[in-house]
């Protein structure tokens, strides 16, 4: 594609010799540069990618994007600046990639909490209706039937976003849309056909000023809905309730609410896993889900509406569900020789923490033993309520490790050690020993949650020989089979 057309919109002014330049892809990384390549510079939270101008110029860049005006540096091919790298890098990726709209049907799903098993009950639907289904988002990325390691961020790069686009045969894409992503104009030029909000939560307030910032931020997935597209929200909170509000007078989209009076759709829950769904119709369709929690029964209306606006029929819709098995990483369980029983689950926040407490509860758990830690460089705003939230909800909780990024070892430990203000705690710094200790300490009857990380590897080396949660929950509960072979 020559220089020209893909600046055509972006730029006023072209570079005289703009037509004759021919763009053979264009990337951020400059370790990525080739002979024709399009380099764009961006002035990153960690890394100015102008200070890697010259090494694309040295690999074969045949044009510079860049945000300063100067740059210091002499070059004999076109330098064109723009106002803001993110947003131009992802108008170029959609032009070289996706120049032509397809026939995709997209759907973007945000909020705090229930993104992504969301997102994989609605592909378990569409793909037991038949169809075909790519998955975007933080566990892994499915593309054309195949499973590909998912980015570090929970909704990937604009550039890689539309690389997936133009890869995906798939009749429908799901994808989860972080706030992150909305204001870093990852998502920047895709028309949503469905978009969908779970919920909000105390979260990110490292990264947004505040909840209005955040709430704000998220909403405006819903400004990129295509006309005539659906909006399904969630009005279980107050953020659901102002979105639906704003959303309203909308005549370009059509709305459809969740919850628990007054909506479009009603949820009615029971004991366990029982629920009801109630259409506006008066249909009720009752439903026992196969996975555990009643937030899940939310997650699993929200999935519903979505099908249900992409013309299923109810009962097909539930025969799904009914036969829906979990996402890895999320609530995961595994059971213990001695009767006690292991969770794994991504919560890391107060409302998702509550979530899977009150779930060990409702499920039998004669005592509930927590173990949680915070990430580095995180919202720091939110690490009190956590342990208020652990400290009133479980019956022991253990402060641990998670991923530390740039806080030091000393400086996170002093910090735990420092929300350890009740007898009910401990601090085990190691991970993996922290695992053991509640394994080695746990009854029959007893439910151990491992929260915030789900099913993601660790950064940090630990004393046992694994490398995620899952890992250190079989190699402990090996070691306790052993041990009651050798005493039997």
């Amino acid at each position: 594609m020559k220089l020209n057309q893909l600046l055509e919109g972006i730029m006023n002014e072209l570079p005289a010799e703009a037509g004759l330049i021919n763009i053979k892809g264009i990337t951020n990384d400059s370790r990525e540069v080739a002979e024709g390549y399009l380099f764009v510079a961006i002035s990153g939270y960690k890394v100015d990618g102008h200070d890697y101008i010259e090494s694309a110029i040295k690999a074969g860049a045949a044009a510079i994007i860049g945000e300063k005006d100067e740059t210091g540096i002499n070059m004999d091919i076109p330098y064109i600046r723009v106002a803001d790298g993110r947003r131009a890098l992802a108008e170029l990726a959609r032009k070289f990639y996706n120049p032509h709209k397809d026939k995709k049907t997209i759907i973007g799903i945000t909020g705090t909490n229930g993104k992504t098993t969301t997102s994989f009950m609605l592909k378990h639907i569409l793909e037991q209706a038949g169809s075909t289904c790519a998955l975007f988002g933080s566990v892994y990325n499915i593309i054309n039937g195949e499973i590909e390691e998912s980015t570090v961020n929970t909704t990937m790069d604009a550039l890689a976003m539309q690389k997936a686009l133009h890869k995906s045969k798939d009749e429908y894409v799901i994808m989860e849309v972080s706030s992150h992503a909305l204001s870093q104009y990852r998502v920047e030029g895709i028309e949503y056909d469905i978009t969908v909000f779970t919920n909000l939560d105390h979260d990110h307030l490292d990264y947004h000023k505040n909840m209005e910032d955040y709430f704000l931020t998220k909403a405006k997935l819903f400004e990129k809905l295509k006309p005539g597209g659906n909006a399904i929200v969630h009005i279980g909170d107050q953020w659901g309730s102002r979105l639906a509000g704003m959303l309203a007078d909308e005549d370009r989209i059509n709305l459809y609410t969740i919850g628990k009076v007054n909506a479009d759709l009603c949820i009615r829950t029971g004991s366990r896993n029982e629920m009801e769904l109630i259409e506006d119709s008066g249909l009720r369709l009752p439903i026992v889900l196969p996975i555990m929690g009643k937030h899940n029964g939310q997650n699993a209306a929200l999935a519903y509406q979505a099908a249900r606006t992409l013309g299923l029929n109810p009962n097909e819709i539930i025969d799904a569900l009914k036969s829906f098995i979990g996402v890895p990483g999320r609530f995961e369980v595994q059971k213990l020789p001695n009767g006690a029983t292991f969770v794994i689950d991504y919560a890391h926040t107060g409302e998702a923490f509550s979530h899977c407490l009150n779930t060990a509860r409702e499920m039998g758990a004669e005592r509930v033993i927590h173990i949680f830690g915070f990430r580095g460089d995180r919202d720091k705003s939110k690490r009190k309520n956590m342990v208020d939230i652990s400290m009133l909800l479980s019956d022991f909780y253990i402060l641990t490790l998670d991923d530390l990024d740039s806080e030091s070892k000393e400086e996170m430990a002093n910090i735990l050690h420092n929300l350890n203000a009740s007898k009910k705690g401990v601090v085990i710094l190691d991970r993996t020993k922290a695992i053991e200790y509640a394994c080695r300490h746990s009854n029959a009857g007893d439910w151990i949650l491992i929260t915030g990380k789900g099913d993601e590897k660790y950064h940090l080396s630990y004393a046992l020989p694994t490398s995620s949660d899952k890992e250190t929950v079989e190699y402990v509960v090996g070691e306790q089979e052993l041990r009651v072979m050798a005493n039997g």
